[in-house]
């Protein structure tokens, strides 16, 4: 195997930069990140393929601007009812800042 000159050039200025102290490092280290990107590759496309195959057995979702909105109303309507569900520390009559300036009276 050999490299281009543009591929030469490059690894003997990293070994001349101090990057590798040798040129088989630089190639060990592409090769090393070259393996990590294709075990990515590879568990991206298996997990699409795991998408794909949900799609045809009908799971998941559509997704358009209108199931998008939805969606949104969906999350705002469950967040309002946990909000809700909350038991409240604070009485409703009485806000932090109405609390605060009824103190500061007080102690004048």
């Amino acid at each position: 195997m050999r490299l281009t000159p543009d591929q030469e050039a490059f690894v003997r200025r990293a070994v001349e930069s101090g990057r590798f102290d040798r040129a088989e490092a630089a190639v060990e280290e592409a090769l090393s990140l070259w393996e990590e990107r294709e075990r990515k590759r590879a568990e991206f496309l298996a997990t699409l393929g795991d998408a794909k195959a949900s799609l045809v057995r009908g799971e998941g979702r559509v997704i358009t601007q209108q199931s998008m909105r939805d969606l949104a109303e969906e999350v705002k309507e469950r967040g309002r009812a946990r909000i809700a569900s909350e038991p409240s520390s604070m009485q409703s009559s009485e806000r932090p800042a109405e609390a605060s300036s009824k103190r500061s009276s007080a102690s004048r």
